[in-house]
């Protein structure tokens, strides 16, 4: 979109549930405003829709097409293909239970038909965009509890490059196949007591869960598919490889 104010968004949660963070960064052109947040008990995707709900808000008047970046494909496919069922039965999913995180997702469809013309687009996380990694920053420094100054001031004054991903975009849904699940796997991935670690063997993997209660394992296919495993278990940032 030409013209349009450009926004990165990122949610953090050590734990999932546990304490959480989120941050964004709005460019209008002019000026460049960095916000951020924290809740004691919370999860990633939580985390990763307030940071989209909080940019709107700000934004609910601007009167000017929006680009959303983000590296989270829950808000994503949520707020561009999963609310319409959500809203046409009455914030029921297609199972019949109830839709999670509902009121922040009503709010979220509220903004984002309101705002006008707005473009959500994925970024891959960690892969070295700097509005990613920023954001990023933001989230996970106050998740941890720590201080973070948030800036807010002219667009020339801003040391990091916001140039928009020139083919950021919705990544298509994970399409779940026996082929692709009997592959041979990139890494075996573990979560026990919120602490994620990655094993080279599912004998390793299995060794840790087993009989541990709320232990939650999963097969990764490639690195990208470990960091979207690890992301959606809110635990990316505590993870120890094992070497065994």
């Amino acid at each position: 979109m030409s013209n349009a104010i450009i926004v990165f968004t990122d949610g953090a949660a050590k734990g999932n549930p546990g304490p959480g963070g989120w941050g964004a960064v709005i460019d209008d052109g002019d000026a460049v405003t960095e916000l951020g947040g924290a809740d004691p008990a919370t999860t990633n995707n939580r985390m990763e829709m307030t940071a989209a709900l909080r940019a709107l808000e700000r934004l609910q008047s601007a009167g000017r097409p929006i680009s959303i970046f983000t590296d989270s494909t829950y808000l994503i496919q949520g707020i561009t293909k999963w609310i319409h069922g959500w809203r046409r039965r009455g914030w029921k999913t297609a199972q019949g239970g109830d839709v999670l995180n509902r009121e922040i997702w009503e709010e979220l469809d509220r903004l984002n038909r309101g705002a006008g013309k707005v473009r959500w687009a994925y970024v891959p996380g960690h892969a070295g965009i700097a509005g990613n990694e920023r954001v990023d920053t933001i989230a996970s420094e106050l998740a941890l509890g720590n201080p973070v100054e948030l800036y807010r001031g002219p667009a020339a004054g801003y040391t990091v490059d916001l140039t928009p991903p020139a083919a950021g975009a919705a990544p298509p849904a994970r399409k779940k196949s026996s082929k692709s699940k009997a592959g041979k796997a990139h890494s075996y991935l573990s979560l026990v007591g919120g602490v994620a670690q990655r094993h080279r063997t599912w004998a390793e993997c299995s060794a840790r869960v087993r009989g541990v209660s709320g232990a939650r394992y999963k097969k990764a296919m490639s690195a990208e598919d470990e960091s979207e495993i690890l992301r959606g278990w809110g635990a990316t940032l505590g993870l120890k490889e094992v070497t065994k």
